[in-house]
């Protein structure tokens, strides 16, 4: 699609590259990639755990596209120079609700075709957030106070951990999770570079289909 559009820049959050190269070759999907941009002059920059944590970033608008009030950085973060909080999982509220009725919001605001969960047994008001793979994060979100857990790509045994500590535990998918912040990239990035077109893809999706 970059090199139909005549792009010379792709931005994305999950990076190309996610595990150390010995050769780039045509023999694999990560090469050929790598070779067609080459081939075209087309650069590419990857914004991952750190568009994660940043302030505005992934899951920032995770939680503004969940309704989430209240919303804080979990421990742990730090501050920059401008005193913002950079970590990477967030919590907000919502007013009281059975779990049957957030999963409801959770799949109708990320459009996504399923959800996986573990009910802990209690209503859903203090919501933790982290797009893509954190469920490893759970521990925090309940140390944060948070009987609700938003993520993705969770692990057989982390819903057993999650139903034996009383967390709801919701996997929206790794795509639906963080796909919200493409078009918040676009638009920052329309606003620092005016000069330049910024176009969202039309053809990435989720490569993980539904029966």
């Amino acid at each position: 699609e970059a090199v139909e559009w005549g792009a010379e820049l792709i931005v994305t959050h999950h990076p190309i590259i996610f595990d150390p190269l010995k050769s780039v070759t045509e023999e694999t999907t990560v090469g050929r990639s790598i070779m067609t941009l080459c081939r075209h002059g087309i650069s590419a920059v990857n914004a991952h755990t750190n568009l994660d944590c940043a302030p505005g970033g992934v899951n920032d608008v995770l939680v503004a596209t969940l309704g989430l009030n209240d919303v804080e950085t979990i421990p742990p973060f730090f501050r920059d120079d401008q005193g913002r909080q950079w970590g990477l999982l967030r919590r907000g509220r919502v007013e009281e609700q059975p779990l049957s009725q957030f999963l409801e919001t959770v799949k109708s605001s990320l459009n996504a075709e399923g959800l996986r969960y573990v009910d802990g047994g209690k209503p859903v008001r203090r919501v933790a957030v982290g797009g893509g793979s954190c469920a490893d994060g759970m521990h925090e979100a309940l140390e944060a106070g948070c009987d609700t857990f938003v993520t993705a790509d969770v692990r057989y045994n982390q819903f057993w951990d999650a139903h034996d500590l009383g967390l709801n535990l919701i996997d929206a998918g790794h795509f639906y999770t963080e796909n919200p912040v493409t078009r918040v990239l676009a638009d920052t990035l329309k606003r620092a570079f005016p000069d330049i077109s910024v176009k969202i893809s039309e053809t990435h999706t989720d490569c993980m289909k539904y029966a």
